[in-house]
């Protein structure tokens, strides 16, 4: 069992911890625990009535009349709402509520409604990725735990996969090849597979050959594939070395083709680019080279 303080309310919900006091106070909502040295706390079952709650205030509900409803009641509201708004602070709210559940019902529901309305593209960039950028904010604060954000990054995985085997194999044989990969102690999967999804949703071949993939690999995939191009992802690892080195080499193991980079590192550290080497600053840019390669 989970144990929250106040200020862990607060960075959940959103709601003021001096608003949630006085809800405590006057409306009963919630009634925190204490300690043996007189220290307030809350439980998961505090939690989850206080992000359901704070939803349906943000939506224009009095809490004065959310206090009067009954557990269902609060639950039925929250599940119309979430299911049907499509203000962004409502879905993150909402996808907030499903993490710290666990519960994957809420979950498929608001995503895939979300995946019906505006297609998966931009479920991603404008609902999942908002979302994701908040769960790393949780998770810096100590707000929640390592169960939750991997119940929650395996469902988005799902999505992920389930959307790349939806799209059909390039039919144009002469169609650009993208190798993927993440290097050795990068893990920044989701992204490299939602690069895929882009890739070939733009009608490109994709080989992604996995994560923890080393340069042997790297020189024996080329080998076999020979392909155009070749993209990875390097934010967590070289953060306590340099990365010049390992560029060089990695370069020298694609050519002839050409090396795609990106991620938080080649920000954080100076390196010169070998020739058949860039680095993509933004998804923006990385969509705009590869629209700029494909077949017309």
């Amino acid at each position: 069992m989970a144990v929250y303080s106040i200020k862990d309310l607060e960075k959940l919900s959103s709601i003021k911890a001096h608003t949630l006091r006085i809800w405590e106070q006057r409306y009963g909502i919630i009634k925190p625990k204490r300690t043996s040295t007189n220290i307030r706390y809350y439980e998961d079952s505090d939690l989850k009535l206080i992000l359901n709650i704070a939803l349906l205030n943000k939506n224009g509900i009095k809490i004065s009349k959310i206090a009067k409803m009954s557990p269902p009641e609060i639950a039925e509201k929250v599940a119309a709402i979430s299911e049907f708004n499509f203000e962004f602070g409502t879905q993150l709210d909402a996808l907030t509520i499903s993490m710290i559940e666990m519960d994957e019902y809420k979950f498929n529901r608001i995503i895939n409604t979300n995946i019906q309305q505006q297609g998966f593209e931009k479920t991603m960039m404008e609902v999942i990725y908002p979302f994701l950028e908040k769960l790393r904010l949780l998770w810096l604060t100590g707000s929640i735990n390592p169960v939750q954000e991997n119940f929650i990054s395996n469902l988005i995985r799902q999505k992920i996969i389930t959307s790349i085997d939806q799209e059909p194999l390039p039919a144009e044989k002469n169609s650009k090849l993208y190798l993927l990969f993440l290097p050795e102690g990068e893990r920044q999967e989701l992204s490299i597979l939602f690069m895929h999804y882009l890739l070939k949703s733009r009608k490109n071949r994709v080989l992604y050959i996995g994560q923890d993939i080393n340069l042997t690999d790297i020189r024996d995939a080329c080998k076999i594939h020979q392909p155009d191009f070749i993209y990875t992802i390097i934010s967590e690892s070289f953060s306590r070395q340099p990365i010049q080195q390992y560029v060089n080499k990695l370069a020298e193991q694609c050519m002839p083709s050409q090396l795609l980079l990106s991620g938080y590192q080649f920000f954080a550290q100076p390196v010169q680019m070998p020739e058949n080497a860039q680095v993509l600053k933004s998804l923006d840019q990385t969509l705009a080279f590869v629209e700029s390669q494909s077949i017309r």
